[in-house]
């Protein structure tokens, strides 16, 4: 068991907050984080039949003999506990009193907005990062790390890559998927699931989807919601905000787990990643997912975007807070071009109301270099470096 990045932000919350929440996708080590960073609490698993039953059928009695620091699993199966735990710490002046876990966002923040509101922090647990992967081998490459993903029993238990995502997609998405909607067609659900990890990086085209897939695009759109709240799914939004007025307003779709992708694309070792003709999107996945979880695990909540116009110049990804924006490329590419930061000068000069930072292209190569006011690193080699860049320009 490795110590996960996110814990000094969750000691931290618990030290703020009576209550704190730590949501995630499946799998992503939710129940080993709590555990360990607070190994005296009380710990009850509300996937537990007979734990559910007894808490629910009794749930002043399951409090009232509760003496200490209390972690409870997976509670979105019993969101009604949490207007209990609100009667609770409204009560007491003892912050950190509650470790909550849960799977499913969509549920569980209406909930704890209803309940809990100003009395929890929330925390969100992604798979494994670069460097907490290196702590099993620091031989990988990019494309093993894209194979591979981040989930924590791939690494813990050195399991099969996958027989793991077989097991995951039938255990826990089609599983969490059945509880939270009345999905009467488990076989369009499993091909959207495909059609979607080969659309990555692309503009989302709910009309497309619909069309490929045989149902409607209220149902494309349901069902993208609830891989967004299940944690499956990341969407990225344009940024518009009336440059020129000539930019594409859809958003951009990526997986939470590079692995999860590539089971879904039929891609079973690291060299066919590099020969996939989803390279590009797979690497880009990879890094912009790299980028959310290093905000996620020190609790800082960045504006995240693409930029693409009518003219389709097009910038990966942008971090905006404020008035200051940071704009990235990202190619797989181990080759050094000049033609990469193209994109970058072009968003520049339509962005003169922004404080925008010199760019930055995350790509393939093996040693850090300037060229003409951009920047040119591998995330995977200098990762810190790069975070380093980020914190001193955007959250001093």
């Amino acid at each position: 068991m490795i110590t996960r990045e996110i814990k000094g932000e969750l000691l931290e919350s618990s030290k703020e907050y009576p209550v704190v929440t730590i949501l995630g996708p499946r799998q992503s080590g939710k129940t080993t984080l709590a555990g360990m960073t607070f190994p005296d609490y009380h710990y009850y698993s509300l996937e537990d039949p007979d734990i559910l039953y007894r808490v629910q059928s009794d749930p002043r009695g399951f409090f009232n003999g509760l003496k200490k620091g209390t972690i409870l699993d997976e509670i979105q199966n019993a969101p009604e506990l949490l207007s209990y735990i609100q009667g609770i710490v409204d009560n007491m002046n003892e912050n950190g009193r509650f470790i909550l876990t849960g799977s499913h966002q969509l549920n569980l923040h209406e909930a704890i907005t209803q309940s809990l509101a100003g009395r929890t922090a929330i925390l969100s647990l992604l798979p494994f990062s670069m460097d907490e992967i290196s702590v099993y081998n620091k031989e990988y490459n990019a494309f093993d790390l894209i194979f591979r993903g981040g989930f924590p029993r791939v690494y813990d238990k050195k399991l099969n890559v996958k027989r793991f995502f077989g097991n995951y997609i039938q255990t826990y998405i089609e599983r969490d998927i059945r509880r939270m909607i009345n999905l009467k067609n488990l076989t369009s659900f499993q091909a959207f699931l495909r059609i979607l990890a080969g659309r990555i990086g692309q503009l989302l085209n709910y009309k497309s989807l619909s069309n490929d897939i045989g149902v409607s695009e209220t149902t494309i759109k349901q069902w993208i919601s609830i891989l967004k709240a299940s944690y499956v799914v990341f969407e990225l939004p344009p940024f518009y905000e009336n440059i020129k007025k000539r930019v594409r307003k859809s958003s951009k779709i990526y997986f939470s787990d590079t692995g999860l992708v590539s089971y879904l694309l039929g891609i079973n070792t690291s060299e066919q990643v590099f020969r996939d003709p989803l390279r590009g999107n797979l690497y880009e996945n990879m890094v912009i997912m790299e980028i959310v979880k290093y905000f996620s695990n020190h609790g800082i909540s960045p504006e995240l975007f693409f930029y693409r116009d009518s003219n389709n110049v097009e910038v990966d990804l942008l971090i905006k807070n404020g008035r200051k924006i940071l704009p990235i490329e990202i190619k797989s590419s181990s080759t050094f071009s000049e033609k990469f930061i193209n994109s970058l000068a072009k968003f520049k000069k339509v962005s003169e109301r922004y404080d925008t930072k010199n760019g930055l292209v995350l790509c393939n190569i093996d040693k850090v270099f300037e060229f003409k006011d951009s920047l040119y690193m591998n995330i995977l080699n200098d990762r810190a470096e790069l975070f380093r860049i980020i914190k001193k320009d955007f959250f001093r």
